[in-house]
């Protein structure tokens, strides 16, 4: 908001202990305080850090803090609620938990569905990018993954828990009586705060220089611009678990609080070498002042340092810069553990890209610390350190390390690839070239770039906030298309009650009747309906409906976000609202589709116990003729994977387990079956439709599903390839179309026996034969390719060049214009002065020139001769700087051809 108004900040608690209003001299901030020597509110950058002057009762560490803390408010009547994970799976508007309040975003906050408890306290793993540049130079401010300690509570127009002057009490008191910090020390800082599409004033709480909590009101929710104050009345706190153990420990940066031995450990391991204490404490003074974000004040920053470490300016940079990048790994070895622990796949898109993104930035500060391998051996240093906190890291132990491994080749390829890439970019676009899209596109990093801009002589500067700034560009997910845009045409549809979904309370039925409640040319809505609407990856029903004698077919069925179903006739229908239809599914098409569905369940069963628990649903489609199901996964699925998957998935099939679907409260069903229930998306209801395998696979489900995996018949994938990188999709079959699978390759088996001439019982020993004389074919081809190849450089050498360029035609016998132009650039790269023309004689005649370098740099380009040749004898064609081709109307003269490219050369 544009102002604050003084009044929100008013509670009785600041008047009871005599509290006073200030505000700041140089930072013009309002805040409360006790001491009526501040002058400031007492965190960065308004004053320094000089926390380390207050004694603490105690030293504590990230899990001591941690307890502490959620002791602290279950003692105070709050329930405990478990951390969600730090990918946000129940939203579709964000990719990773950034808060603890997202974990009650937007279900819990609109007055949807309860909380889970209220009031309550949690400690939430979350990960924030949109300051990554920032993390080691600040020495402790900025993180990437962090826990927040926050109590809650929601405040209902009929219930009220607790409000400001509650908030305010508890946080006075836990850092009074639980931390032992002097009372006049504390001070309370007026703000604001928005997210997630909510907003309300806070109290930003500080000691010695150091933020330690924020305190919420969450009030309004912002739409457009405008706030709208709501009924729910939430208190958000968020208290930095780091931050804690920092304040206690009075170590010279946060990562010492929070690493502890592991800063030693990863210091032996890169080579780094530990700075004289001078240079960190001067550093922990100055740090408080730094704003990362100002060149002048990052500069200012060193100086400082400089000054009261007694070094130069350019060796308290050096010195400096070198621990931010060691701090920096420290911090983003953590994040991707986590990341990868809660299942994220590396891609090149959504939660995907985010990982990447930690990784390859991770390192790059191991190549700017002259290290350029080793990120596994690190990130296995934090699963060890944290498993006992985060119990995800030990159990996904082995995909965090082997999707490590795999990030570090598919890096170091594109660092291969790159310096080539980038210098053909370079050598095109010069200065204009655009450092975020070469990153998007190819992962090469901005500094590489630079780099071998340099060595042209193009000065290219990159931002210091450039991965915060890719990072901030892929923070949201994109929202789905809102069913608000359907057609106008569906308008009249909203006033109806919702249909009755007959295909739920039993999807065996194959005929009913209903009531027709509207309709609209081709439009029929019904009072109940067995007709399954598009939805879910499921395939809408089809069938018949019969009124007055006249038969409809029903070629498409959708639901609004109302629940009214809207059915689509093939013609418009002739009836009239409260008459009684009767309608037919067709019921093998159904009945296919059905088993499809839930094969498609027993499948990512089976695909999570083969593949690992990190494999996550990225589309599915599920028809009569097959299911399709595309998962996040990052490797390519072996052939004895896929065997494997197929046994599982048989073997449930076999076992006839039972399938049920129910319905339950959402936080009822998170609290049982986990997150893992949104593998299809996430529905904004209080309660949700749980479709079961009994021991096997539970997920939120809308589909029509058989009652027991039995019924499934028989299943088989059919095809598996990788749609985009971290992505793989599979097709299959189940039921009757696994036998119409065996049929059709069985009969393509046939053909391919009868094409090369045997049975299909002897085709291997056929295909045997036939491989063996190709690979004696090839091998005499080569000989004959290099015996050509030394006949034309024998010619090349007897010619005598015209303008310092040696002109040589050919009529090549070989007929594959690939292994020509193979020729033509060898001999243009081991002779720079050759001209090779290349004619292929044919009705049109085409023509191929190639020129060494030499000749393209002095004499003429191919695409100049080319020109030529198309203006003399009558064609057309194009190429570029060494390489062009043309067609031309019937035979060319070979001599004539010579002539022209001579006088080309002459000119």
């Amino acid at each position: 908001m544009s102002s604050l108004d003084p009044k929100e900040f008013e509670v009785d608690f600041f008047r009871e202990m005599g509290f006073r209003r200030k505000i700041g001299k140089k930072c013009r901030e309002a805040f409360w305080t006790l001491n009526p020597d501040f002058e400031e509110p007492q965190d960065a950058p308004c004053v320094s850090y000089w926390f380390d002057e207050i004694p603490s009762r105690e030293r504590l560490d990230v899990s001591e803090s941690r307890r502490r803390f959620i002791e602290f408010f279950t003692k105070r009547g709050h329930e405990y609620v478990k951390p969600r994970p730090v990918v946000a799976r129940w939203r579709e508007d964000l990719f990773l938990t950034i808060a603890s309040i997202v974990v009650f975003q937007p279900h819990v906050t609109s007055g949807l569905v309860p909380p889970p408890a209220n009031p309550l306290v949690i400690s939430q793993p979350s990960i924030r990018l949109e300051d990554i540049d920032n993390v080691g130079l600040t020495i402790g401010r900025h993180l990437t993954s962090f826990e927040m300690a926050a109590h809650h509570a929601f405040n209902y127009p009929d219930k009220r828990v607790y409000w400001k002057d509650e908030t305010v009490r508890f946080a006075f008191e836990f850092f009074t009586k639980e931390l032992g910090i002097p009372e006049d020390l504390i001070v309370f800082k007026e703000s604001w705060w928005e997210g997630g599409g909510n907003a309300g004033p806070c109290f930003e709480v500080a000691v010695g220089g150091l933020e330690l909590a924020t305190l919420v009101f969450m009030k309004y929710e912002v739409i457009g611009g405008d706030y709208r104050e709501i009924p729910l009345k939430i208190v958000d706190t968020g208290y930095g678990v780091e931050r804690i153990a920092w304040f206690t420990s009075k170590t010279p940066t946060g990562f010492h609080a929070i690493y502890g031995g592991l800063v030693s450990r990863f210091r032996d391991s890169l080579g780094v070498e530990e700075p004289d204490d001078r240079v960190m404490w001067a550093a922990f003074k100055a740090a408080g002042r730094l704003d990362p974000d100002d060149e002048h004040s990052v500069n200012e920053y060193y100086k400082t340092v400089s000054k009261a470490a007694g070094l130069s300016v350019e060796k308290a940079r050096e010195v400096l810069e070198r621990e931010a990048r060691l701090y920096s790994v420290l911090d983003h070895t953590r994040t991707l553990a986590l990341m990868l622990g809660d299942g994220i796949v590396p891609s090149n898109s959504g939660e995907g890209y985010l990982a990447r993104l930690v990784a390859r930035r991770t390192m790059k500060q191991l190549l700017m610390l002259g290290v350029e391998s080793g990120l596994v051996d690190l990130v296995e240093m934090q699963v060890e350190t944290w498993k006992a906190d985060f119990p995800q890291l030990r159990e996904n132990r082995d995909y965090i390390l082997d999707a490590v491994q795999l990030e570090e080749e598919k890096f170091r390829e594109a660092l291969r690839r790159g310096l080539r890439l980038v210098d053909s970019m370079l050598r095109r676009r010069g200065s204009s070239i655009d450092l975020v899209k070469i990153y998007d596109s190819h992962g090469i990093p901005p500094e590489i770039v630079v780099e071998q801009a340099a060595k042209r002589g193009i000065k290219l500067h990159v931002p210091r906030n450039f991965y915060s700034m890719v990072a901030s560009l892929h923070s949201g997910a994109p929202l789905r298309a809102e069913k608000a845009e359907e057609p106008q045409r569906d308008g009249w549809a909203r006033r109806l009650k919702p249909t009755r979904p007959l295909f739920h309370e039993d999807p065996y039925m194959r005929r009913f009747s209903s009531k027709v409640l509207d309709c609209r040319g081709n439009l029929l809505v019904l009072e109940a309906t067995a007709f399954y609407p598009t939805g879910g990856g499921q395939i809408h029903d089809t069938g018949r409906i019969v009124s007055g004698g006249r038969v409809y077919r029903v070629v498409d069925v959708y639901s609004l976000d109302n629940g009214v179903i809207i059915h689509v006739l093939d013609r418009n229908y002739e009836g009239s609202p409260g008459e009684t239809i009767e309608g037919l599914i067709d019921w093998e098409r159904r009945y296919r589709i059905m088993r499809h569905h839930t094969a498609t369940h027993a499948l990512l069963g089976a695909l999570r116990r083969v593949l690992g628990s990190h494999v996550w649903q990225a589309g599915a489609e599920k028809t009569e003729g097959k299911g399709r199901l595309d998962i996040t996964h990052h490797r390519p699925i072996t052939r004895e994977q896929i065997h494997a998957i197929e046994r599982l998935v048989n073997k449930v099939i076999d076992e006839r387990r039972p399938v049920r679907a129910m319905i339950k409260p959402k936080n009822e069903a998170e609290e049982i079956h986990g997150f893992t229930i949104y593998q299809g998306g996430v529905p904004l209801k209080p309660e949700i439709r749980i479709v079961e395998i009994e021991g096997w696979d539970t997920e939120a489900c809308y589909g029509t599903h058989v009652s027991n995996t039995g019924e499934i018949g028989s299943f088989r994938i059919i095809g598996v390839e990788r749609i985009q990188d971290g992505v793989v999709r599979l097709e299959y079959v189940a039921g009757g179309r696994v036998a119409e699978e065996a049929r059709n390759l069985e009969e393509k088996l046939a053909t391919v026996s009868s094409m090369i001439g045997s049975d299909p019982r002897s085709v291997e020993n056929r295909l045997e034969s036939l491989l063996k004389e190709f690979r004696e074919t090839s091998e005499a081809l080569k000989k004959y390719r290099d015996f050509w190849l030394k006949s034309l450089e024998e010619r090349i050498a007897s010619i005598e060049p015209v303008e310092g360029a040696r002109i040589l035609v050919i009529e090549p016998l070989e007929k594959d214009p690939r292994t020509v132009r193979a020729v033509m650039r060898k001999l243009t790269s081991t002779y720079p002065d050759l001209v090779i023309i290349a004619i292929y004689m044919g009705v049109p005649t085409s023509i191929e020139v190639a020129v060494g370098d030499s000749v393209a740099a002095s004499l003429a380009t191919a695409s100049l001769v080319s020109g030529r040749l198309a203006s003399l004898l009558g064609g057309k064609g194009g190429g570029g700087r060494t390489f062009a081709s043309l067609k031309v109307q019937g035979p060319v003269d070979p001599k004539r051809v010579e002539e022209i490219v001579r006088d080309v050369m002459k000119r």
